[in-house]
């Protein structure tokens, strides 16, 4: 694992990081070849006023994109920058964020136009008020621009899978805007390295009877043409995640309040 520089990051870096007051939010930006809307997407999460902390993984991107945050970072050097050395996944491009996160709460945040990172504040007021480690942002309550039909009814199936069983009302499942108190994200056993992440996260949460609660958020679609990733196929996986979690032999251990942990391995 690199930094900006293609370099690993020194004791000293990581030290001067980790001394750095705590932010209110770590966003998470996985990269993988959108170069032409990493730049803007990043400057209106900086835009957001909130004491956050950015941090970009880069998953072995092959248009330019890695070129385009480096350019950033050096007007904007309190962005986070990680170069994976290959193709990985957008989970594990999540995973390296997760492990350096030090924000209250994080959240996942796409590299496209698709969301409105305005709407943090609103995911961080809804977690507040109500005193919750997880809040989802739902694009079906936001009155969402339709996708493709059948990501759509894809997304509104898993939704109701994840609804069924384990026992919450969930509209909107497949969201990129998941916001999870930092230390519990960072207690989850997570393995899948592709989209699974979400279904796996939704389920881990769940076992450890974590209420999650959903506010309405904006989206705008993109089309394949315009670079969307996801195809039906990890609506089949997302589907099977759940399922494998909600029968698993084993539960995840729930961290105290205000404490880290690793938690079990819920896999059966």
């Amino acid at each position: 694992m690199r930094d900006s520089d293609g370099q690993r990051i020194s004791p000293a870096a990581e030290h001067a990081r980790d001394a750095a007051p705590r932010p209110q939010l770590s966003v998470i930006v996985p990269v993988y070849n959108e170069a032409p809307t990493v730049a803007e997407l990043l400057e209106r999460v900086l835009a957001v006023p909130i004491a956050k902390q950015v941090i970009v993984v880069d998953d072995g991107s092959t248009d330019g994109s890695q070129d385009i945050v480096r350019r950033l970072v050096e007007q904007h050097p309190e962005l986070e920058f990680v170069c994976h050395d290959a193709n990985r996944g957008k989970g594990a491009a999540v995973h390296t964020g997760i492990a350096r996160a030090r924000g209250r709460y994080t959240v996942i945040q796409d590299a496209d136009l698709e969301y409105d990172p305005a709407d943090f504040e609103k995911l961080l007021a809804a977690a507040d008020s109500q005193g919750l480690r997880v809040v989802y942002g739902s694009r079906i309550l936001g009155g969402r621009e339709m996708s493709y039909g059948r990501y759509y009814w894809g997304g509104r199936l898993v939704s109701l899978a994840a609804s069924v069983l384990y026992g919450q009302r969930i509209t909107d499942e497949a969201t990129c805007y998941k916001l999870f108190d930092t230390e519990l994200l960072q207690s989850l056993p997570l393995r899948d390295e592709g989209f699974g992440f979400c279904a796996e996260a939704t389920a881990m949460v769940c076992r450890l009877g974590e209420r999650i609660l959903e506010v309405p958020i904006r989206y705008h679609p993109r089309s394949m043409e315009e670079g969307k990733k996801i195809r039906w196929t990890d609506g089949l996986a997302a589907l099977w995640i759940l399922l494998k979690h909600r029968f698993a032999r084993v539960q995840p251990t729930r961290p105290p309040d205000g404490a880290s942990g690793t938690a079990e391995d819920p896999s059966p």
